[in-house]
């Protein structure tokens, strides 16, 4: 498919055009024939072409209705023509009778979004390879204690094994972004682990947590969890950062349910 597309900003496109970059990309996502692959913001087709000739068939996800219209004209690709955040992949995967691998250069403008979005159906995926902003991959995968640790690192890494593959840089693009680039694999934990954690009541707490994340914690999730009705025993002389996610998610499970 020839480059004949002008990067539109308002969906934050930047195609990946080195060779290089895209067979170690592909190398790590490893496709077989018969994988429920699904790939979000397929562009002029960088990714979508190597996946398709080890596959098959792929489902691709574009909201550019230029590009998914030139999508259309390939054997194979079922293209689902719609904003991402407005997917249903439970759906897909029921659809498709497995489990979803989900691939992509996700638009760098909505990438956290995304992340969540996809939170909330990790039982129906076995693995997600992202192009994403390297200073979110390291957020991603930062440990408590560090700077970067934070709201998305804690119910990311609930849900996820996460592990940064490779940095990309700008000139792999067309145009070249401002940030440097990395790829992302995310593995979901088993589901069982998932079992009992309020998602909602979860995401809640965290974001109560970390939303003045200079102070100590009894200035913020403390009042929190008073307006909770909650008695149990919590450390809240620490800041938001040095609570690892294990302590997040066994305080989830400890509330009462929500009235």
């Amino acid at each position: 498919m020839a480059p004949m597309h002008a990067p539109r900003k308002r969906f934050g496109q930047h195609f990946l055009v080195d060779p290089a970059v895209i067979e170690a990309i592909v190398g790590h996502i490893a496709p077989h024939p018969g994988d429920a692959l699904v790939e979000i913001g397929p562009g002029l087709g960088a990714l979508t072409a190597p996946l398709l000739a080890r596959t098959g068939a792929l489902t691709v996800i574009e909201l550019d209705r230029d590009l998914a219209a030139r999508l259309r004209q390939r054997a194979g690709l079922a293209v689902i023509e719609a904003d991402v955040l407005a997917v249903d992949f439970a759906q897909l995967a029921a659809q498709a009778g497995a489990a979803l691998r989900i691939v992509g250069n996700l638009p760098y403008n909505i990438s956290s979004p995304i992340l969540f979005h996809l939170l909330g159906t990790a039982a129906s995926v076995c693995d997600q390879h992202f192009m994403l902003q390297k200073e979110v991959v390291a957020r991603m995968a930062a440990a408590p204690g560090r700077k970067d640790y934070g709201r998305l690192s804690v119910m990311l890494q609930w849900r996820y094994d996460i592990e940064a593959l490779l940095e990309v840089p700008p000139a792999a693009f067309d145009p070249p972004p401002r940030v440097d680039s990395a790829v992302v694999r995310m593995t979901p934990r088993p589901a069982a682990e998932a079992a009992g954690v309020p998602h909602a009541r979860l995401g809640e707490l965290v974001a109560t947590a970390f939303s003045q994340r200079r102070k100590l914690l009894r200035h913020t999730l403390g009042r929190w969890l008073g307006q909770q009705g909650f008695a149990g025993a919590f450390d809240l002389q620490r800041r938001a950062e040095e609570v690892p996610v294990a302590e997040y998610v066994a305080l989830a499970k400890a509330l009462s349910p929500r009235g």
